[in-house]
């Protein structure tokens, strides 16, 4: 039989190795391989413990972290990872007003009760987060807490005037043109209506290339809304017969829709007009009517324009007096005060009371949202009604409330970055504290960077340490300019260090009195969905729970402690 030559060396090596094999055991061939560079420093990682074993045994320095509610009550990956490493959990959204307010002002407790239960077994404590805030509120319950009362009307249901205009003065309300296409004049004395009185004078002086091009417009001051009626009534003449539409306008010039009451028809005798119409969604949102003029090259002339709405619920409204809202106001802070440090006061025995009083633009004022009218839906600012008082109501409802032992904390922003901001919430503090108040502590969130100006991370410390107080990084994230899919080792290896200097900066300027904690506020790093700092590798872990260096930074940062 003919064996081809690489079925030969085959068969060759079989033999060989069954007769090796037969003939003796040998010992296994040992291969020197180097792991890659990236596995061993991984498992160095790796080889490190959890973050609370390198914190000393006082118990008065608190390692926290920032978690989902929701997310730790489910008892998943994040509850574990919170539970090994960290001795306090701040709730990032689900213990703040507007996740327990309900729109009647009740209090929903049920996942606050569910989360101190978890804790508690878990040997976690609670901080509060937090009490008093402008974001993240109920606003629309707190809006309508103080809006205007309604007045029953004496004879129900009717007809309510909202602009009344003759103009036999020159009181210019609730009209006027736009521009040189309509000049605005008045008739003499007897030329009004009837004889009577005088008129509106507007003369269109020839015909426009669009009708819109001369517009008189009249505004009213209420906006309209879907399924409301409106009348208007006016007497009006021009010195040749015409006609001319009526546009809805958010605000004079604001155009929304080309019909709002139809068209108007007028001869040179006066003509009274009486039309109505029913707000539908093209007309709503709207206070403005605008009269189309330029079709006409005439004079035209309006008399007594009268514009209404039907009030289907036969009410008035009444403003409430300032006093009125603060007492309003200052009645459900208590209860809501009451309600959710009830629920939470058995593992929880320190509390962010005020969050962010103070104003960026001008660091030693409190904020206010006086004049912006770009307010989100779950703003409200509690200073505009209760004024510079505020905080000191929050605390003392707080100390009231809370266990005898409890720490009470005011806490901000960019004190790192604006120096002046933290002169102005030491500013505050004093202030709350010489009204009757008291202030346990300050905390300061640092949202930093890697290149963020660490002198003015070391004078804030040292600022903060100077005021006595007991001192908390509350919510320390440190972003590296990119996003996590751009990120590379350089940026990390920046990361970490910036996370060690902060904690070594905390731990030799603050005295060890006054050290109450860190948290960090998001662990792992934030998903692209996520509604803080999306996308950024900003945590101590990845979003699969793989530890990176920056673990390693806080570990040596811990090493700080003084645990002699």
């Amino acid at each position: 039989m003919m064996i081809k030559k690489s079925t030969a060396k085959g068969f060759l090596w079989i033999l060989i190795s069954l007769g090796v094999l037969g003939c003796a055991d040998m010992d296994p061939v040992e291969f020197d391989v180097e792991k890659p560079l990236s596995i061993k420093k991984q498992e160095e990682l790796n080889s490190l413990e959890e973050l609370k074993t390198y914190t000393s045994d006082d118990s008065r320095f608190k390692l926290g972290a920032g978690v989902s509610m929701s997310a730790y009550n489910a008892q998943g990956a994040m509850f574990s990872l919170t539970n090994e490493n960290f001795q306090e959990v701040t709730a990032g959204y689900g213990m703040k007003h507007g996740a327990i307010v309900n729109d009647d002002g009740s209090l929903n407790l049920t996942s606050v009760n569910e989360f101190v239960e978890n804790t508690t077994e878990q040997g976690v404590t609670i901080y509060g987060h937090t009490l008093m805030w402008h974001a993240n509120q109920n606003a629309s319950y707190l809006k309508s807490a103080i809006a205007p009362k309604e007045i029953p009307l004496p004879d129900g249901p009717d007809w309510m005037v909202l602009l009344d205009q003759s103009f036999e003065t020159d009181d210019a309300t609730g009209y006027q043109t736009n521009g040189p296409n309509a000049p605005i004049a008045f008739t003499a004395e007897g030329e009004g209506y009837n004889g009577v009185g005088r008129a509106l004078k507007i003369v269109n002086a020839e015909v426009r290339t669009n009708d819109w091009e001369s517009q008189l417009f009249v505004t009213f001051p209420k906006v309209t809304e879907v399924g409301q009626k409106y009348r208007l009534e006016m007497d009006v003449r021009t010195e040749i017969a015409a006609s001319f539409p009526t546009q809805a306008h958010t605000a004079p010039g604001g155009y929304k829709y080309w019909n709002f009451f139809g068209s108007i028809s007028s001869t040179p005798e006066w003509k009274h007009i009486n039309v109505e119409t029913t707000i539908d969604a093209n007309t709503s949102g709207c206070n403005t009517i605008a009269f189309n003029l330029g079709a006409n090259a005439t004079t035209y002339y309006f008399d007594n324009i009268v514009v209404s709405w039907y009030n289907s619920k036969g009410v008035t409204y009444e403003e409430r007096t300032p006093e009125e809202k603060k007492d309003t106001l200052s009645a459900h802070l208590e209860k809501w005060i009451e309600g959710i440090m009830t629920a939470s006061k058995s593992n929880t025995h320190a509390w962010d009371v005020v969050n962010e009083p103070m104003d960026d633009a001008n660091p030693y004022e409190l904020k206010t949202g006086v004049g912006n009218t770009d307010l989100a839906e779950d703003e409200f600012y509690w200073q505009d009604y209760l004024g510079k008082d505020y905080a000191v109501t929050a605390f003392k409802l707080a100390e009231m409330y809370s266990n005898p032992d409890d720490l009470l904390f005011i806490n901000d922003y960019n004190l790192e970055y604006n120096l002046d901001k933290c002169k102005g919430i030491i500013e505050y503090v004093n202030y709350i504290e010489e009204q009757g108040a008291r202030v346990d502590g300050i905390g300061t969130q640092m949202h930093i960077n890697i290149d963020s100006d660490k002198a003015k991370i070391t004078e804030m410390f040292q600022l903060l340490a100077a005021t006595g107080k007991m001192i908390k990084v509350s919510e320390l994230d440190i972003g590296v300019g990119v996003k996590t899919t751009e990120a590379n080792e350089e940026l990390y290896l920046a990361q970490e260090e910036m996370y060690k200097f902060v904690m070594d900066q905390y731990f030799s300027l603050v005295p060890k009195a006054q050290q109450y904690g860190i948290t960090i506020w998001s662990p792992t790093d934030s998903p692209a969905s996520s509604s803080w700092r999306a996308g950024e590798p900003i945590g101590l872990w990845t979003e699969g729970f793989t530890r990176k260096p920056a673990y390693r930074g806080v570990v040596e940062g811990l090493g700080g402690i003084d645990i002699n």
